[in-house]
Formats: structure tokens, sequence, C-alpha cells
């Protein structure tokens, strides 16, 4: 059973014939686990660093990353178009690098971020520039596309560039800029969700 979403101007737009559990599910994946995120990002914030409680959330979000990244790019199929599959598939990678940094952090008792940085070397700096880059391409084609809000493909760019700004800036100017990533990808899993009521209903 296809699916369709409301457009800013009122017009029906059909997606990717999905059942519309599956679109809520993608949904829900992304609120719970971009607040699940941005909840590890406040407490490693707080703390002042790392704690075995705060990584096995990081490891929990970040590990769902991949999948709702991957889940939203297709619930906007055909109209995300190769734009959209280069900046999901490129983004989706990062977090599978991510992940197994912070299996590399649990085993070695790392302290911190900036720890765990000099650890890993060149390779974070690397993949977090890939980060950037695909996230700034998934969410210019999330609001080319014009399926979901273009609201959260804006704020996700804006997220994106504010955390290459953040970078030498104070951590909760970091966590800050994080959020706005989470909030936009939530923001994409909600209007998600509201696609599968109205279908359901």
């Amino acid at each position: 059973m296809s699916i369709a979403a409301y457009r800013p101007l009122g017009g029906r737009v059909s997606l990717l014939a999905l059942p519309a559990d599956v679109v809520s599910l993608i949904g829900v994946a992304a609120v719970v686990f971009s607040a699940l995120y941005l909840l590890s990002d406040v407490i490693e914030l707080l703390q002042g660093g790392f704690s075995t409680t705060q990584l096995v959330l990081t490891y929990i979000s970040e590990a769902a990353i991949p999948l709702f990244v991957i889940g939203i790019y297709a619930a906007q199929r055909p109209r995300i178009a190769r734009l959209g599959l280069l900046g999901a598939v490129g983004y989706a990678y990062t977090f599978v690098f991510f992940t197994s940094t912070v299996v590399f952090a649990l085993v070695q008792h790392t302290g911190d971020w900036n720890a765990l940085k000099n650890q890993m070397g060149a390779w974070i700096a690397v993949h977090s520039a890939l980060m950037v880059v695909t996230g700034l391409v998934f969410g210019y084609a999330v609001v080319r596309a014009g399926v979901l809000p273009r609201w959260t493909g804006v704020l996700l760019m804006l997220g994106m560039l504010s955390m290459v700004v953040a970078t030498a800036l104070p951590d909760v100017v970091q966590t800050g800029a994080a959020a706005i990533r989470d909030v936009a990808f939530a923001g994409m899993g909600a209007a998600l969700l509201g696609v599968g009521r109205r279908e359901r209903s």
C-alpha cells in the first residue's frame, strides 16, 4: 500500500510504496534515537567526559543512525533522487565508523573526547569532515525533494555548519551545535510519524 505526505503548499506527493507501519517505525527510530543521542551528549557535558553508562547510550544511538537515515532516504524516493542516496549512504557510513570508536573508548577506558581524538589520530578528523559534507548533501536533498518539511533539511545543514564553527569553542557550544542536528533528524522522524498516522486513518 503506497503512502503520501502533504507538501507545504498542500499538494499530495506520492512516496515510495512502503507500508504505513514501516514509515512509522522509521519515524519512531529517528525521534527516539536522536533524543537518546542528545541525552548522551548532555550527560557527557555535565560529567565532563566519558563514563560507561554514557558511552553505552552513545553506542546504542549511533548504531541506529545509519538505519534510520537510510530509512528517511527511502521514504522520500523517488523525489530525493541520487543526491539524497549519496548523502544518506555517506552519512550512514560515517556513523558506522563513529560507533566503532565508542567500542574503542569502552575497551581502552578513554576519559574524554579529546583523549579519544589523540588515540585515533587523523581518522576522526577525516570522518568528521565526511560527516559534515554528506550531512550538508543530505539536508539539501531533503529540501529539494520537498517531501518532508523543508525546515528539517535546512536545520540539518545549519547543524552541520554549526558543528564546524563550534569545533574550537567550549564544550557547551559544541553540544548545542550537535543538538541542532539531532532536532533536524527528530523533525524528519516526526513528519514520517504523521504520514503513517494519516495513512492508517
